[in-house]
């Protein structure tokens, strides 16, 4: 008898413009800034409305150590 075993996936939720203003600490005008001149994190269209990956976010932050 053959058994396979079905992988989760887990995917973590998107992030709201709001969601990641307050994970920030930055007003949301910063955010639509930083969008327009490309150079804030990683952000897709979904409809009308921005969404963010919360693993990209995260690894965004990290590469703007200094």
């Amino acid at each position: 008898m053959a058994t396979s075993s079905a992988s989760a996936v887990v995917v973590e939720e998107l992030w709201t413009v709001d969601d990641v203003s307050a994970f920030l600490r930055v007003p949301t005008a910063t955010l639509y800034q930083w969008r327009h001149h490309r150079v804030g994190p990683p952000a897709f269209k979904v409809g009308r409305h921005l969404r963010y990956d919360p693993a990209a976010l995260r690894a965004w932050l990290a590469s703007r150590e200094v």
